[in-house]
């Protein structure tokens, strides 16, 4: 044993796992596969614990719908295969399947009159008779579960769009089949995805300006990979097929040939439809809070935090984000009236007031005013997707400010998935709705995106009172 320790210490250490690998390989029962530490993975192999390497698996073996039921765009299913970038569902029951415009679409910008509708490029349905013809009799096994965004950077590179829609609505569906611990003290990082594939992707195409996308992504899902074209186009170049033992296809435009969609204007709407616990976020809410401040503050039904020590409190907390000097803005003496009825709160007790100016905070900064907040405020905007770090409580508030007579659905959407309620604030009108009600359709005025909006101020404080005062 000694003199063959020291012949192996002079061979290279990859050569060394090579032989190591080989040895593997003829000892398995099946000369199919390795049972052990190795798992293919994005790449190439990666140690894992309690993985496996398929090295072939048949084509016949037919595509399914985990769950039974599939998601406009956000396609949730089962040994799904790939080869030369295009994607096949083995199927001897194609109509088990929703039609091929509900889970795919041509990788294209959206645009006005623009035909994006998918062709056989993108996606094929084929009887598991033609497999062996057409993808060969054996597939590479890529393991665990693929997040599979396959859109241009269009829409990415933006906070909303990439946490507010593509990760949220993906939870939503994925949790909804997984169940996952909604334990009141769990902050285990959530089993998600292994991989995120953006195959339309090139170079930092996705990640937005202040660095919320990529930051918060490498908290909530440290282990996760983040793959991009380049590596895509090494699986499209390789003469092979690949098999995603699950995977989900998230495509914004098969998203919004959804019902909802078509009402709302929202590539999230399809998945609304789908019934989830109510602290279905929990879990990713908890982790990225914890993992980003280090610790997670516990709020009790005052909405005042309790724990931990350092940072206990006597009032709930309500945050301001201005918007101050951006494109979509109050008028100056408009913000100063809101800013000072909010302090009169605070001076009174009623609540503890934090201003905040998102593009001059750090991520760390912008995530521990969130996770201690009970109420949010803002003008419709990218800064109300915070909200997405707020407790969820029987007082958690969003106040959506929008210019007279417009309206979208995007934040109004977003609170409803984690249990805040919606209030629109047009000047010196609220309104909310109750559970199973929307606003109908979308209005854009032409001040939309004025930076001389209106609001009363006192409409906001009256409902902040009322939100922390109410008996629950």
């Amino acid at each position: 044993m000694t003199l063959l320790w020291r012949r192996l210490r002079n061979f290279p250490v990859f050569v060394i796992a090579i032989l190591l690998l080989v040895c593997l390989y003829t000892a398995s029962d099946s000369g199919q596969e390795i049972r052990g530490n190795f798992m293919l993975w994005g790449e190439g192999l990666h140690t894992a614990a309690n993985s496996r390497i398929h090295f072939s698996a048949s084509t016949s073996i037919e595509t399914t719908i985990p769950g039974g039921e599939l998601v406009y765009g956000f396609g949730l299913l089962d040994r799904l295969y790939l080869r030369k970038g295009t994607f096949y569902i083995v199927t001897s029951t194609p109509s088990a399947f929703p039609q091929r415009e509900h889970i795919i679409a041509r990788p294209l910008d959206m645009g006005p009159d623009r035909d994006l509708s998918p062709t056989d490029k993108e996606l094929q349905f084929i009887d598991p008779s033609e497999a062996a013809t057409i993808l060969g009799e054996q597939a590479l096994t890529v393991e665990g579960f693929t997040l599979i965004a396959y859109d241009t950077e269009q829409f990415m590179h933006h906070f909303y769009h990439w946490w507010g829609e593509i990760i949220l609505g993906a939870w939503r569906v994925y949790s909804a089949l997984t169940g996952p611990s909604l334990s009141a003290r769990d902050t285990t990082a959530p089993s998600f995805a292994s991989r995120i594939l953006l195959p339309h992707v090139f170079g930092q195409e996705w990640r937005d300006i202040p660095g919320l996308n990529a930051g918060l992504m490498r908290a909530t899902f440290p282990s996760t990979s983040i793959e991009n074209a380049d590596q895509w186009d090494d699986l499209a170049v390789l003469d092979n097929t690949f098999v995603f033992e699950r995977a989900m296809i998230v495509c914004r435009v098969a998203a919004q040939t959804h019902g909802l969609s078509k009402s709302w204007h929202k590539m999230i709407s399809s998945t609304m439809a789908v019934n989830v616990s109510n602290t279905f976020w929990e879990p990713i809410r908890r982790t990225t809070v914890q993992n980003t401040i280090g610790y997670l503050p516990r709020l009790d039904s005052r909405g005042v935090i309790v724990s931990p020590p350092t940072v206990v409190s006597e009032m709930p907390f309500v945050t301001y984000i201005a918007r101050q000097g951006s494109s979509r803005s109050l008028t100056d003496a408009y913000h100063q009236d809101l800013v000072r009825a909010l302090k009169e709160l605070e001076w009174s007790g009623l609540c503890q007031v934090y201003v905040a100016q998102m593009e001059k905070m750090s991520l760390t900064q912008q995530l521990e005013i969130m996770a201690r907040s009970t109420i949010l405020i803002g003008v419709h905007g990218n800064g109300l997707t915070h909200q997405l770090f707020m407790p969820p409580s029987p007082r958690s508030t969003v106040v959506e400010i929008f210019a007279p007579k417009g309206y979208v659905h995007d934040y109004a959407i977003l609170a409803r998935n984690l249990s805040h309620k919606h209030y629109a604030v047009w000047n010196d009108t609220l309104q909310t709705f109750p559970d199973g009600e929307w606003y109908e359709g979308v209005k854009y005025p032409s001040d939309f995106h004025s930076q001389s909006l209106p609001v009363y101020a006192p409409v906001i404080a009256d409902l902040i009172r009322q939100r922390l005062s109410e008996p629950l």
